[in-house]
């Protein structure tokens, strides 16, 4: 597909169609990584990162546990 680089302030900007877009699993506010490979842009979807409590919770030890932090007297509901 042909499509034209079009001025967006000071930078420019590129539209992508909505079928190639559905295809690189992209949406509006989706990130992407764009870099320049030789002669050619490359622009990347970026994976959200996705976590889970068990592996969190693995991560935790005894050299990277802080301790309590005090942060003034409890007010409103945190007295019930």
């Amino acid at each position: 597909m042909i499509t034209r680089v079009r001025k967006w302030g000071n930078s420019l900007g590129l539209r992508i169609p909505k079928s190639f877009a559905k295809e690189a699993r992209m949406g509006e506010g989706s990130e992407v990584d764009l870099s320049v490979k030789r002669d050619h842009l490359e622009i990347r979807p970026v994976k959200p990162a996705s976590y889970r409590l068990e592996d969190l919770l693995a991560g935790i030890h005894p050299r990277n546990l802080h301790d309590e932090v005090r942060t003034g007297r409890p007010v409103g509901r945190e007295l019930l």
